[in-house]
């Protein structure tokens, strides 16, 4: 179909006619050439014109129907979609061979193999032309006729790059009221004096050379077509079109299409999330999808940041149902209705429950006879945890034996654990609670292999560090505080996290899971820590801010349980590596699951009485490199602490 306004097509029917129409006329213009070139004697009886004009009328109808020619978008038709139109065109020349040896077997074999060879050169050419007209005629309609953004401002922008993906971006554009490509802006003047697609290529070497270009050509903003090309000129470009005011934007990457629908609008402002993006993750999606494809899936905490995009990626692996669980009602209400709008071939049930509830999960688990089990809720604050230590054992803890037993119960075939760094060398009360459920699972799961647990379940535990754009994590914080103005608060200079993005995390989640051969825990590579206040002040001046002129940036001080820096997870000394280059399996030290599950009873007695300091001591015994920092349970680390009882209003009131 052919698109001339925002809101209406021309039929695809029409575009049919218009084109059986002009193969009619080329054909009928073929017999006026052989008129004049071999006289009326040579063309034949007027019986033969009317066999051929009738025989290209049907034979164009004909294979212009069954080619579906006529549904090509035309503005955006590429060589694949001219091919398209030529092989139409040998299809009717086929036909109309056949229909004239049907119905005027007395014509000239020589003559008229000449009129179809010049029939199809003047067909494929009179498509063309009235395509390239009806191009023309939608730019004339869609200049003239009002916008219904006629209000917004149009702004005039160079594409960086000058590859495939660029030229893309301008196709794309070229009706876009929001957004005029004036031309492509290269790193190096490699290519002088040339156009791309009717626009200048324009090459700069420093900050001046941008300003150059950018006064030359009017632009008022730079639009990257990939993401990675962002990245790669964070400390360059980017900074050059900061200091010259110029508006910077990006196309929609990968990570941001589900379903073949954009979860966000098809051009939008660079956000660190762009900067602090690593090269696209190769994995094995065919294996994946086996791995998948057919099973009912149960994810827990699929309403969270990991677990509502585990149960997107999942959404495109054909799944036979997806039953997210979580025990918040307005997020999961708002996923629910996310995925009836984006996946409406997807049979997903949304399921309000708590994992310390093993009643509800029970009836989950009997209902649905889940096969993959995703388990990712938890607590995952780490002051607000710090704070309340019970909460944190019953979620965390008691959470994952409740599914992890059901797992079990149910005959589920896998079970894979979200887990965190702050797992290794814990200094807090999440990280340690996250050990232990780690510490828990594993032993049931290495139990099962031996023989001395009944079952069939395979558990996996993945960790990673922090994820990019997470609920209440650094950079949405951040985010609110420079729109209101200022500060923002970092609680140290020095303090540096490694990050990955919710998308990468989940991929390499779902990568584990169909590459582990037993019970294992995966860690995965998180590249190079970044520094917390560098990330501020970028985002500071991302947002178009002067960092402690415009916006100030303030030190709070580490918070109870804060590591100044986090774990190397994937290291040759405490790793195994794998066949995926991210991924590494960890060398940990097993634990008897008899032990595991008297210890998990123990904590969950006194974590129901809210009995604090005897539960952080026998958390600091199950797992003794659990060494507290900026916290009150920092007590408890001594080799004769002072018989002080904490209460966990005492706990809350000290923190």
């Amino acid at each position: 179909m052919f698109k001339f306004t925002s809101e209406k097509y021309l039929r695809s029917t029409i575009v049919l006619g218009i084109d059986t129409v002009t193969s009619i006329l080329a054909s009928a213009l073929v017999l006026l050439f052989g008129y004049y070139i071999k006289g009326n004697n040579a063309i034949g009886s007027s019986h033969m014109l009317g066999v051929w004009l009738t025989t290209a009328g049907i034979a164009s109808l004909i294979a212009f129907y069954f080619t579906r020619v006529y549904q090509l978008v035309i503005r955006f038709s590429t060589i694949r979609e001219l091919s398209r139109v030529c092989l139409a065109v040998i299809a009717k020349e086929i036909l109309m061979v056949i229909g004239m040896g049907i119905f005027e077997g007395s014509y000239s074999f020589r003559l008229v193999s000449a009129m179809l060879a010049l029939d199809f050169l003047i067909t494929v050419g009179a498509l063309l032309l009235v395509r390239v007209l009806m191009l023309w005629i939608y730019y004339l309609v869609s200049r003239a006729r009002p916008s219904e953004h006629a209000e917004d401002e149009t702004i005039d922008v160079l594409v960086y790059g000058i590859g495939a993906k660029s030229a893309s971006v301008l196709t794309r554009l070229r009706t876009s009221p929001h957004y005029r490509v004036v031309g492509f802006l290269a790193p190096d003047d490699v290519i002088k004096d040339t156009l791309l697609m009717g626009k200048p290529i324009y090459y700069f070497h420093d900050e001046e050379g941008v300003k150059f270009v950018a006064s030359k050509s009017r632009a008022k903003g730079i639009l990257f077509a990939y993401h990675l090309d962002a990245h790669e000129e964070q400390d360059r470009l980017i900074p050059y079109c900061q200091n010259l005011g110029l508006k910077m934007f990006i196309a929609p990457s990968i990570d941001e299409m589900t379903d073949g629908k954009m979860a966000t609008p098809t051009i939008r402002k660079i956000k660190i999330e762009d900067l602090l993006g690593r090269s696209e993750i190769k994995i094995n999606m065919k294996e994946i999808r086996d791995n998948f494809q057919g099973k009912t899936v149960l994810v827990t905490g699929a309403a969270g940041s990991i677990g509502s995009e585990l149960c997107r990626q999942l959404a495109g692996l054909g799944v036979k149902h997806l039953v997210m669980f979580d025990n918040g009602e307005t997020p999961l209400h708002n996923v629910r209705l996310e995925f009836e709008d984006k996946y409406p071939n997807l049979y997903f049930t949304p399921v309000i429950g708590d994992v310390r509830q093993p009643a509800r999960l029970d009836y989950v688990f009997r209902k649905y006879r889940p096969q993959v089990v995703f388990h990712a809720a938890a607590y995952k604050h780490v002051p607000l945890m710090e704070e309340n230590p019970c909460e944190a054992v019953m979620a965390n803890v008691q959470g994952s034996r409740n599914v992890a037993d059901k797992c079990v119960e149910y005959e589920a075939e896998k079970m894979v654990m979200i887990s965190t760094d702050k797992a290794v060398n814990p200094t807090n009360i999440m990280g340690c609670t996250k050990r232990l459920a780690e510490i828990y699972v594993q032993s049931l799961g290495l139990a099962i292999e031996k023989g001395l647990v009944k079952g069939k379940t395979q558990f996996v535990t993945t960790r990673f560090g922090n994820v990019l754009g997470s609920n209440g994590s650094v950079i949405p914080r951040f985010t609110e505080q420079i729109e209101r103005g200022g500060p923002v608060t970092v609680t140290d200079p020095q303090i540096r996290r490694f990050f990955m993005t919710i998308p990468e995390a989940c991929r390499l989640v779902m990568e584990a899971a169909t590459i582990a051969t037993g019970t294992q825990i995966f860690v995965f590579d998180m590249g190079t820590p970044i520094k917390i206040d560098d990330l501020a002040r970028r985002m500071i001046s991302l947002a178009g801010f002067v960092p402690d002129k415009d916006i100030a940036v303030e030190y709070t001080g580490l918070r109870p349980g804060e590591k100044l820096y986090e774990e190397v997870l994937a290291t040759k000394e405490n790793t195994i590596p794998t066949d995926h280059d991210r991924i590494f399996v960890a060398k940990v030290r097993d634990y008897e699951y008899e032990n595991a599950r008297a210890t998990s009873d123990e904590l969950y007695d006194l974590a129901s009485r809210v009995e604090i300091p005897d539960m952080v001591k026998l958390m600091k015994r199950t797992v003794p490199e659990f060494i507290s920092r900026h916290s009150v349970f920092e007590i408890y680390d001594r080799k004769d602490p002072k018989p002080e009882s904490l209460t966990e209003e005492s706990d809350n009131r000290t923190a």
